[in-house]
């Protein structure tokens, strides 16, 4: 517990200096992470015996964060048709030891790091020309945003942890994680709903559509949470990977952001949070 505690105060003195200076600081660790967390998919596959198109996965990754890093979606569309077609021409070519199988397993997890990770970069740039009031100063609007995404889905886990601790004795999820509860995941509800409303009434932003983004945002970063959890229970490993002291691998850490960050890049788009 105070390895945990030690790194995670370390890891948000870190992030706050990365989010904070933005740039091209900012997109090369999230570029780096997610190939961290390719690397970390794909050897859990592999530890199954199912192997994966692990250096197109590590091309395509590359190209979607470039493709985030310019803001295109055309640009998105085209390396994703790349992708899908050079694995599947993989498929074909080394039938013997790649299947179909393998091939599908391989596109899923290109996009579901890939995407995930290239939203970070698209949340953290857009409208980087508008200047949101904060109680720590004015900060580029997608600055704020993906603070909100952040600290929303780290109020997520922390009141689930501890409000589990504490008061669980519902189990959520047994076949999949049989350590999260009932009790756990209200509280999680109730801490995060509570924390972004906050953030709505420091930053002026509408609090009805806060407080709905708080209710998903608990939603959303427990499936996130989940479907890691489905995926190590059949590829029969622990920890995606050790690279965060008492966290794990990079999709343990990042396996409810990886949901919350597009949500919110979604969200604030069909309501304008900042009128």
């Amino acid at each position: 517990m105070v390895t945990r505690i030690i790194t995670g105060i370390v890891g948000i003195a870190l992030a706050a200096f990365v989010i904070q200076s933005g740039g091209w600081i900012f997109a090369a660790v999230i570029m780096l992470l997610s190939l961290t967390g390719w690397h970390e998919f794909a050897r859990a596959f592999a530890h199954n015996g199912q192997p994966t198109s692990y250096f197109t996965g590590m091309l395509a990754l590359l190209l979607f964060g470039g493709c985030a890093w310019i803001g295109s979606t055309d640009e998105f569309m085209a390396v994703s048709m790349f992708v899908v077609l050079i694995v599947l021409a993989e498929a074909v070519l080394l039938h013997g030891s790649f299947s179909i199988e393998e091939a599908c397993i391989s596109i899923a997890g290109i996009f579901y790091v890939g995407f995930a990770f290239s939203h970070l970069i698209l949340l953290r740039f857009w409208g980087d020309s508008i200047l949101i009031a904060s109680p720590v100063g004015a900060m580029p609007y997608g600055c704020v945003l993906l603070w909100i995404a952040l600290l929303g889905t780290w109020s997520s886990d922390t009141f689930a942890y501890f409000s589990g601790s504490l008061l669980g004795s519902h189990k959520l999820c047994t076949s999949i994680s049989p350590n999260k509860t009932i009790e756990g995941f209200v509280g999680g509800l109730l801490g995060t709903t509570a924390v972004v409303t906050g953030l709505g009434v420091l930053l002026d932003f509408p609090l009805v559509h806060m407080t709905a983004l708080g209710v998903s945002l608990a939603l959303v970063a427990t499936l996130g949470d989940l479907v890691e959890s489905v995926m190590k229970r059949h590829t029969g490993i622990k920890d995606s990977g050790s690279l965060i002291p008492g966290h794990g691998g990079v999709l343990d850490r990042f396996d409810s952001v990886m949901f919350t960050v597009p949500f919110v890049y979604y969200f604030v788009q069909v309501f304008n949070l900042a009128g």
